[in-house]
């Protein structure tokens, strides 16, 4: 019999694939936290000086960092390679200039990807004095090393169907969103209270890491609140419930690393 073959009895549904599905919990309050004053940060992997041996990383998922930067105020010129780097404003804008000679303002309902590959240096800065601005800052391990450091920024505006798993990035240049050196995709969701939808994964032997950006959710016996997050793999699908109105970001990475971090 197929692992993810459903069994029925009596009007019961059990899905093989959800008996099967391991998941990880990490609730909002359990994030390294840092408040710089002009940076509120919080970590839900380990990065700068917070450290937790049992999370470094989900997968190929490093880093997933809520940031909240002060008007007039940001990070300034620093380096990075062999990361791809994605940024989602939330609220306010976000200036970005790099070495590449790219520069600009990124707002809610765009995304930002760099390669840092070979490497690169750039700035992030909140160029409004009376708002803050809030962004979640994501990094994933390439596919390879040294590639050739690149920079794309799209509006995701027009992407944003209510009540659905809405794609904002793939492997495929092609494809709807940016595109990032590594086999993930990212899906951005708006569902109202009530909702329930299966998520589908694209690729066997990825995981998902489920945040939630406002709202309550549940998946399984799990409930999730505003910035919880859910690790889930060893499936191949599984259903999402709105408890109320949210937003969500799914993020479908390979749960195995790459090869040159075995070396």
């Amino acid at each position: 019999m197929s692992m993810f073959r459903e069994r029925v009895h009596d009007n019961f549904v059990l899905s093989i694939s959800e008996t099967f599905m391991k998941t990880v919990y990490h609730s909002a309050d359990s994030r390294g936290h840092v408040n710089h004053g002009w940076l509120n940060t919080y970590h839900t992997f380990s990065f700068a000086n917070y450290y937790d041996r049992e999370r470094v990383h989900f997968g190929t998922l490093r880093v997933l960092n809520d940031d909240t930067i002060q008007g007039g105020i940001g990070f300034g010129k620093h380096p990075h390679d062999n990361m791809e780097i994605i940024s989602i404003p939330l609220a306010g804008e976000l200036k970005h200039g790099d070495n590449m000679g790219n520069s600009g303002i990124i707002r809610k309902g765009e995304i930002q990807v760099m390669s840092a590959g070979t490497g690169v240096v750039h700035s992030e800065a909140n160029p409004n004095k009376s708002e803050e601005t809030v962004l979640l800052q994501i990094w994933i391990f390439p596919k390879k090393l040294n590639v050739k450091p690149r920079y794309d920024q799209i509006s995701i505006a027009h992407l944003q169907k209510t009540n659905d798993f809405n794609q904002i990035l793939s492997p495929d240049p092609n494809d709807e969103g940016v595109w990032i050196h590594q086999d993930a995709w990212f899906h951005l969701a708006q569902f109202d209270k009530g909702i329930k939808r299966k998520y589908e994964l694209k690729k066997q032997g990825n995981g998902v890491y489920v945040f939630v950006i406002e709202g309550s959710v549940k998946i399984g016996a799990q409930q999730l609140n505003k910035r919880d997050g859910l690790g889930i793999w060893d499936t191949h699908d599984f259903e999402l419930e709105s408890l109320e109105n949210s937003e969500i970001l799914l993020m479908e990475i390979p749960m195995e690393l790459p090869d040159y971090m075995a070396k």
